[in-house]
C-alpha cells in the first residue's frame, strides 16, 4: 500500500472525479456513506452525535454524515464554524440538503457560541481535513481546545483537525481523537509516535478511488501489508538440503549478556538458516551449547569477545547482541567490515561502537542492515527534533552510506538507499520488551543466509518479526509477552504467509 502525500491525495480525488467519472459531490456522498456505515456498525447509533464542521470539503463530509445519521433516526446536532465565507460548493449543497431534515444547526461565531458537550455524547470532528498548512489560531484554536476538554469520545473524519499530513505538528493545537476514520490509504501523520495522542485508532474506509492512479503514481513511502511479504516468501524446494540455506554466523554475547546471544541464535535457526555458528566468549560457551544445541559454537576471549577471524566463509553475519562495549571492538569490527564477503546485520552494542567511532560508517559493506531503536539512531546519526525529521535523516543516511536502516518502533521504518521507505504493519506494544531486537537480528541474519537479497530479507524479516509477536500476544497477552515467545511463534508466522 502506497502512502501518498496530501498533494497526491488531492490529485487522486481529482483523477477519480475526472476518469471514473463521478461528480465531486457524489464522491463526498460515497465517503460519508462509508463513515455512517462504520459508525452504525460499531453501535454508536444510540448516542447523541455532535458534529463540528468547517466550511471546506471536510465540513461537507460532516454535513453529509449528519444527514445520513438523521435518516437512520439518530440524534444529531450540527455546529458550523463561521468565518464569514459561504464555503465550498459541495459544502453548500450538503447544507441545503441538511436544512430539509433538521433545524438543529448552529453557527459558531465566537467562543460565546461554544456549546456544552456532555461526556456521553459523540463528537464528530469535520472542521479541517487533509491539506492544512498552518497552525490553528483564533476561534479555531479555541474551539479545538474546547472539544478536547469535553472528555467525550471524539471521532475525526479524514484527519484530526489541526494535524499536518506530511510534517510535524508538534506544539500545535490539534484535535485529540480516540478514533480517526480516514480514506483508502494511510497518511504519513498516522504512522509516527508523536501523533498517537491525536489520531487514536485509525480505520481506513474504501471509497473507490481510482486504481489506475494508485498503480501509476509513485510514492516515497509504502506500507508493508501482507501482500508484500507473501510475494517475497520462497518455499523450500522438496529436494533441499541444509547446504541450500546458507551458513550464518552470529557474533554475540558477553558475561551477563548471554541471553541476547541465545535469543538471536534461536531466531536465526527458526528463520530457516541451514547452519549457524555462534562466536561467543569463553564464559558463554556452555550456555550457548546447552540452550541452542542446533548451533555450532566458537570462542574468543574470556568475558567478552576480543577478536574474530574466518568471517569470509559465512553467507551472513549478525553482530551486536549482548557484546558490550570494549576497546578491542573497534579493531575487530573494522576488520569484519573489510574481510566479510557476506551480508551483515549490525545491532545493539555493535551500533553503539559505531556511534563512538562514526568513521567506521564509511567502511560498512554495501547494503549492510542497521537496526537501531530511536535512541541508538540518534547516537549514530545525530539528534532530531521530531519523528518526521528522523524519517528524513534515516533516508538521507541510508543513501549516504549505502545501507539499509531499520528504525525500530511500533510501525518500524525501513529506509533503503534506492530512495524508498517502508512502514511495517505487523507488531504490537507487547514487543517493547528486552530481547525483542535480538530476535530481529537473528531473523534477518537467517534470511540473509538463505539467500534473500538484503532489501527483501529486511522487508520480510521485519514483517515476520512483528507477525510472530502478534501471534504471541494473542496467546499470552501483550503484557506477558517475552522475547522468546516471538521466536517460538515464528513457525506459525511462516505458515500464515502461505495462506492466501
Amino acid at each position: 500500500m502506497k502512502i501518498f502525500s496530501a498533494d497526491q491525495i488531492k490529485k487522486w480525488d481529482a483523477y477519480t472525479i475526472t476518469h471514473e467519472p463521478i461528480a465531486s459531490i457524489d464522491l463526498m456522498e460515497r465517503a460519508a456513506t462509508a463513515c455512517c456505515k462504520w459508525l452504525l456498525g460499531k453501535n454508536f447509533g444510540q448516542q447523541h452525535f455532535r458534529i463540528f464542521c468547517g466550511k471546506g470539503n471536510n465540513g461537507g463530509d460532516g454535513l453529509a454524515i449528519a444527514r445520513m445519521l438523521i435518516e437512520h433516526k439518530c440524534r444529531v446536532t450540527v455546529y458550523i464554524l463561521e468565518f464569514g465565507n459561504i464555503g465550498t460548493p459541495d459544502f453548500q449543497t450538503n447544507l441545503e440538503k441538511l436544512h430539509l431534515l433538521t433545524t438543529d444547526i448552529h453557527f459558531i461565531q465566537s467562543p460565546d457560541f461554544f456549546p456544552p458537550i456532555p461526556e456521553n455524547d459523540i463528537v464528530i470532528d469535520a472542521l479541517f481535513g487533509t491539506g492544512l498548512n498552518k497552525p490553528l489560531e483564533g476561534i479555531s484554536q479555541l474551539l479545538v481546545n474546547h472539544i478536547n476538554q469535553s472528555g467525550c469520545t471524539i471521532i475525526a473524519i479524514d484527519m484530526p483537525s489541526g494535524l499536518y499530513a506530511d510534517r510535524s505538528s508538534a506544539g500545535n493545537t490539534v484535535i485529540s481523537a480516540g478514533i480517526t476514520l480516514s480514506f483508502q490509504h494511510y497518511k504519513l501523520a498516522f504512522l509516527v509516535p508523536e501523533n498517537e495522542v491525536h489520531c487514536g485508532e485509525v480505520h481506513l474506509l474504501n471509497i473507490g478511488l481510482s486504481r489506475e492512479f494508485e498503480s501509476r503514481e509513485l510514492a516515497a513511502y509504502e506500507w508493508i501489508d501482507p501482500a508484500i511479504p507473501r510475494a517475497l516468501y520462497k518455499p523450500r524446494p522438496i529436494f533441499a538440503h541444509k547446504g541450500n540455506f546458507g551458513h550464518a554466523q552470529l557474533i554475540a554475547g558477553s558475561y551477563g549478556m548471554m541471553g541476547a546471544a541465545v535469543l538471536s541464535a534461536r531466531a536465526c535457526l527458526r528463520s530457516g538458516a541451514g547452519k549457524l555458528t555462534c562466536l561467543v566468549p569463553e564464559c558463554g560457551y556452555t550456555i550457548l551449547q546447552s540452550a541452542v544445541p542446533e548451533a555450532m559454537c566458537t570462542v574468543n576471549g574470556d568475558r567478552f569477545i576480543s577478536d574474530t577471524d574466518g568471517v569470509e566463509k559465512y553467507d551472513a553475519i549478525g553482530i551486536g547482541p549482548g557484546i558490550g562495549i570494549h576497546a578491542s571492538h573497534r579493531q575487530w569490527l573494522e576488520r569484519v567490515f573489510q574481510e566479510a564477503g557476506a551480508s551483515l546485520v549490525i545491532d545493539a552494542d555493535a551500533l553503539n561502537v559505531l556511534a563512538r567511532h562514526p568513521e567506521l560508517l564509511s567502511s560498512l559493506p554495501p547494503l549492510t542492515i542497521l537496526t537501531p531503536h530511536p535512541r541508538e539512531f540518534e547516537r549514530l546519526f545525530g539528534p532530531v527534533p521530531n519523528d518526521f525529521e528522523r524519517i528524513g535523516l534515516a533516508m538521507e543516511s541510508s543513501r549516504k552510506y549505502n545501507v539499509i536502516i531499520v528504525v525500530k518502533g511500533h510501525y518500524s521504518f525501513i529506509a533503503c538507499p534506492d530512495g524508498q521507505g517502508y512502514f511495517n504493519s505487523s507488531g504490537n506494544p507487547g514487543m517493547a520488551t528486552a530481547g525483542s531486537g535480538d530476535v530481529l537480528t537473528g531473523i534477518l541474519t537467517g534470511l540473509l543466509a538463505r539467500g534473500y537479497p538484503p532489501k527483501q530479507a529486511t522487508l520480510l524479516g521485519v514483517y515476520l518479526h512483528g507477525l510472530a509477536g502478534d501471534i504471541a500476544a494473542a496467546k499470552n497477552s501483550p503484557e506477558a509477552l517475552i522475547a522468546g515467545d516471538i521466536s517460538n511463534c515464528l513457525g506459525e508466522a511462516f505458515m500464515r504467509l502461505q495462506v492466501v
